[in-house]
């Protein structure tokens, strides 16, 4: 890191001419955000520039969140995997919810080991864990049920969910798992119909579509991954914990996937936040290929309450997406998915844009509240040189890797003959 630093100071000297260094104003740039925190490169001035949310917390910025986006090619994921990396040498852990399975190598570089995520697997989280609280494990069950049957749920089976988790409490019985809930759903208990002010075979009708969508998790093609309890032994002290989705990416069922496994950590980290003496270190936590999840409109409402809470739990999050319409195509204009996928903006002061298409250019303007300059660039913008929106200040930053970093951004070994990583400045 420190080769890192000296490399950025060897910047070539300027020459001129007297008659033309009087019109020349050195200071007139404006300053980077200082000097601690991760170094990322330098800015188009050719000061280094560093970022860290925890440092510009209250000075620049009044939430952590951070939105990545950028066509495909231009050096996105090499920015976010480098960042984690250099986080993790200020002690800070990340989770991520890899969809590609892209983020082995850097799991390997800090000394963690993937968490592999397939169906008839060895490996079983569960997303409903009881030690999440009761208000979040409502929460979690009403996006994984929205995500299984593929629509939000009525008002009717949200009570459902909610009366169901309340008789694991008051009853004593194991922890809710998806199978345990199918089950009362397919048997439904007369106290919960006494509470629904319903008969029994009225509520088994309302809980139908609940309990096949979520069979599917437990008895279908998708089991295996989150139909029991949380498999013992899942190590989530290390410096990276990465739950890889790369055997089901291809899925139908990928969006279900994914909010299965964000929901987990979600769970995991609200229980951390009740349990006294915990090591609440600070935590950066990454969805990637987001767009994924963005239309369901309990995911989002999930997603989104997940940036709410990132100041409470110390956490960053990162969500990294190819367009800015992916926001837009979340839901019918106007929507409430829509907007609550649009919402993700205002609730990260910090956009990362490399390069977008120039028919993204409008929505783009209008979305971020780019200048014409701003919105001007960002066809132009080579691989690996982003616009960085950091509160109300804009930044064009040129991502600089080291020559050991390589292997932890290189994930794709069939394109190594033919590699892309030529354009990005390297250390010497």
């Amino acid at each position: 890191m420190i080769d890192l630093v000296l490399s950025l100071m060897k910047r070539p000297e300027h020459r001129a001419t007297t008659a033309h260094l009087g019109a020349a104003y050195p200071f007139v740039a404006q300053g980077g955000l200082g000097g601690r925190g991760v170094l990322i490169g330098y800015d188009q001035s050719g000061g280094a520039f560093c970022y860290d949310p925890w440092v510009q917390y209250g000075k620049s910025i009044t939430n952590p969140n951070m939105i990545v986006m950028g066509i495909v090619g231009r050096a996105k994921s090499s920015l976010v995997k480098t960042y984690l990396y250099r986080q993790a040498n200020f002690g800070r852990q990340h989770w991520i919810v890899d969809p590609k399975g892209e983020y082995a190598p850097l799991a390997a570089a800090l000394g963690c080991t993937p968490i592999t995520l397939k169906p008839g697997g060895t490996i079983r989280l569960n997303p409903l864990s009881a030690h999440a609280g009761p208000q979040s494990q409502l929460r979690l069950l009403i996006a994984v049920a929205s995500a299984a049957i593929g629509r939000p749920l009525t008002p009717t089976e949200s009570m459902i969910c909610a009366e169901i988790l309340a008789t694991f409490r008051e009853t004593g019985a194991p922890e809710p798992t998806l199978p345990r809930v199918v089950e009362r759903l397919l048997d439904p208990r007369d106290d919960i119909a006494e509470a629904m002010r319903c008969s029994t075979s009225e509520l088994l009708d309302n809980s139908k579509d609940l309990a096949y969508g979520l069979s599917r998790l437990c008895r279908g093609d998708l089991a295996g991954m989150f139909d029991g309890e949380t498999t013992p032994g899942i190590d989530l002290a290390g410096l990276s914990v990465v739950l890889d989705l790369h055997h089901v990416v291809d899925s139908a069922a990928i969006g279900i996937i994914m909010i299965c496994a964000a929901a987990w950590l979600g769970a995991a980290i609200a229980a951390e936040a009740t349990m006294e003496g915990a090591d609440r270190r600070n935590r950066v936590i990454v969805v990637d290929e987001a767009w994924r999840v963005l239309s369901n409109l309990a995911c989002a409402e999930w997603l989104q309450d997940s940036f709410k809470h990132s100041r409470s739990y110390g956490v960053q999050n990162i969500v990294v997406m190819h367009r800015i319409s992916d926001l837009q195509s979340a839901g019918d204009e106007g929507s409430r998915v829509a907007r609550l996928a649009q919402g993700l903006l205002a609730d990260a002061e910090t956009k990362v844009i490399y390069a977008q298409d120039k028919a993204e250019l409008e929505t783009a303007e209008r979305l971020l509240g780019l200048t014409d300059t701003e919105r001007d660039e960002l066809p132009n913008l080579g691989r690996g040189l982003a616009l960085w929106i950091i509160g109300d200040r804009s930044f064009l930053v040129r991502h600089v890797l080291s020559e050991h970093e390589l292997a932890i951004v290189d994930t794709d070994a069939r394109m190594r003959g033919n590699t892309h990583l030529d354009d990005i400045e390297l250390e010497p």
